[in-house]
């Protein structure tokens, strides 16, 4: 590492120093975010640079980048040392987020730079997540822009209450104070109509450095605090420590047959030896024997500390439990109603299943249609059907199991999630539990005497569900109706699911969107379950074009119960047969979504029986799926 440009600043040789300097003041984290070219990576660089963190190769290269990208005379531009992609030093933009720390004398600062273009504001989510503050910039010569307002509204939803309002770039409007109250006072109308009781309005230049890290001359005006000034005194975690104790179990510790520990990380609250806590969503109690760390065992352990607890009793406990105050523990629900912003290109499915990250909890969840979506500009509640990219909504959201939750005011660590796509475990977008429903409290399973395998037993059979998906005119209802009568004949026990039948009663109001396909998969799945329970085999023929919707029904049954046939026909065969007239309508554009035309066919990856019709008659394709089910005869 090389020397720093001042003399005073750190040096190699100064690095245990250092680290023994600030190891124990407190850290605040802030984003800078607003809309495109406010400043937010220039003063990043500027706080950097009056920090004395800048190295001199560093100093060296961002004067050079500053001159090939047309900085004039010696001025730097700061932009630079944060801008660390390629394509954004070419644009002059912020695409990723850019984390950078940095120090004074009496804090630390981890602060990341958030993207302004609206197509990236899942980028400025993700930085916001873990923020305690954030500074909202305004070009002084632009005032109010959309995403001022759509960042300031995300900020404020995420659960930021700290909010600095810099109003950038007042060299260029003359230090002007008319132009600064203006801004503030436009702010100020908007702030308080989505919540914001309370910012900190502050005129700066961060590319002349006012008001940055002492009062400028140049706006006589205004009586302070400077922007370090405030971020050094802004108060952060005494709100952690107030609340009840909450650990989310990382991972079992378990190095030998004599000691076993519950390792994570402390949400909320403190803990000690002694205390009593309650194991979630189990329910069971104990108390904490010891607090376990690499460097010895705590008296005491606080928010964000990383310990091993250890307990008196041996409890059931695993990764995605939460250890928890016993007389005050957070709550268990599996129907939540959430605040959603919708991350991906591809819009929201709703009834599609994905993965729901909480903490250290991962369960599967579906989204259902959102209650509306929020317009940032008039704060309008909107009506929709799905959620597109950096949409805003409130839907509810049904998991597959009781999830540990608090809601998202109360607690990030146990309000705020992730949903990822289970094809691509892509992030898709983020949440905020807001309250679990009441009818999740209200809804019970009940009890019964006679269970599937009673019903099953009755039957002499194995219960399964035979699934043929594939192309409209494969051949998917003859060869079930086949697989039925064969079945009947060995005395089986049957019941036969057709995609058209279904859509007279079940399913009659719903559409062909991908929307609707999903959910008309997710009841007939429902329906298949139910008679699984029964005791019965369910053949069930239905396009059923998407994976995860046939992976989801298949997770709904015992292992080995579902048997998954792709009937397998070139689509030019099954529009050469057209029994329906359905392609044909489809290719004049009278018959919009049509699997295969314009809606697409994901064939199975790995199903447990083939069916290639230009090979196989539908006698021998549905011989075939017998005998994968019941064994050679």
């Amino acid at each position: 590492m090389s020397s720093a440009y001042r003399p005073d600043a750190l040096i190699a040789t100064d690095i245990d120093a250092y680290l023994a300097q600030h190891g124990d003041k407190s850290l605040l984290r802030f984003i800078t975010c607003g809309s495109v070219d406010d400043g937010k990576s220039t003063l990043i660089g500027r706080l950097l640079y009056d920090s004395k963190m800048i190295f001199e190769d560093q100093l060296e290269a961002l004067q050079a980048d500053s001159k090939r990208v047309g900085t004039q005379g010696q001025e730097i531009d700061f932009a630079l040392l944060v801008d660390g992609l390629a394509a954004e030093r070419e644009q002059g933009i912020t695409i990723d987020v850019a984390y950078r720390f940095f120090a004074t004398e009496k804090r630390k600062f981890i602060v990341a730079d958030t993207p302004g273009h609206e197509q990236y504001t899942r980028n400025m989510v993700t930085g916001a997540s873990t923020a305690d503050l954030a500074v909202i910039l305004i070009d002084a010569r632009k005032g109010m822009l959309t995403q001022t307002r759509r960042h300031s509204y995300l900020a404020h939803l995420i659960g930021i209450r700290h909010i600095v309002l810099a109003v950038n770039k007042m060299d260029l409007v003359g230090y002007d104070q008319a132009v600064f109250d203006k801004i503030v006072a436009d702010y100020r109308e908007f702030a308080t109509g989505i919540g914001i009781d309370a910012f900190t309005a502050i005129p700066i230049s961060g590319f002349k450095g006012d008001n940055i890290t002492a009062l400028s001359e140049n706006t006589p005006w205004f009586a302070g605090p400077a922007l370090i000034e405030h971020l050094e005194t802004v108060p952060v975690g005494a709100a952690d420590h107030a609340r009840p104790f909450r650990m989310p179990v990382q991972w079992v510790n378990r190095p030998n047959l004599d000691f076993r520990g519950f390792a994570g990380t402390v949400a909320g609250g403190s803990i000690k030896p002694g205390d009593p806590v309650r194991i979630l969503p189990s329910g069971r109690t104990s108390t904490v024997s010891r607090i376990v760390t690499f460097g010895g065992d705590l008296a005491q352990a606080g928010p964000n500390q990383s310990v091993t607890l250890t307990l008196a009793d041996e409890v059931d406990c695993s990764r995605g439990d939460v250890i928890a105050a016993a007389d005050a523990p957070p709550q268990v629900a599996d129907q939540f109603q959430a605040t959603i912003v919708w991350m991906d290109q591809e819009d929201l499915l709703p009834g599609r299943a994905y993965w729901l990250k909480l903490g250290t909890q991962t369960v599967s969840a579906t989204v259902q249609p959102p209650r509306h979506t929020i317009d940032v500009n008039t704060m309008a509640q909107l009506s929709a059907r799905t959620l597109g990219l950096n949409d805003i909504g409130v839907a509810e959201v049904y998991t597959d199991r009781g999830i540990v939750f608090e809601p998202y005011a109360d607690s990030s660590d146990l309000g705020g999630f992730i949903l990822i796509d289970k094809l691509t475990n892509a992030t898709v977008a983020a949440g905020m539990l807001n309250f679990s429903l009441r009818r999740a409290q209200n809804v019970h399973w009940q009890a019964v005497d006679l269970d599937r395998n009673h019903h099953a037993g009755m039957k002499n059979q194995r219960p399964a569900v035979i699934w043929l998906t594939g192309l409209s005119g494969a051949g998917k209802s003859t060869i079930a109706n086949l697989v039925e009568k064969k079945l009947a004949r060995m005395n089986r026990h049957t019941f036969l699911l057709d995609g058209d039948n279904v859509r007279h009663g079940l399913n009659r109001d719903l559409g062909f969107t991908d929307a609707d396909r999903v959910e008309n998969i997710r009841r007939v799945g429902e329906v298949a379950k139910l008679m699984t329970d029964a005791g019965l085999i369910v053949i069930a023929a239905f396009i059923s074009p998407f994976r995860a919707e046939r992976d989801m029904v298949r997770a709904m049954m015992a292992p080995g119960e579902f048997l998954e046939v792709h009937v397998d026909t070139p689509l030019a065969d099954a529009e050469a047969r057209d029994v329906k007239g359905l392609y044909a309508k489809a290719r004049a554009g009278d018959l919009r979504n049509f699997t295969g035309i314009d809606s697409p066919y994901e064939a199975p990856q790995d199903p447990e029986v083939y069916v290639d019709t230009t090979r196989l008659t539908a006698e021998q394709a549905a011989e075939l799926i017998v005998e994968k089910l019941i064994g050679p005869g």
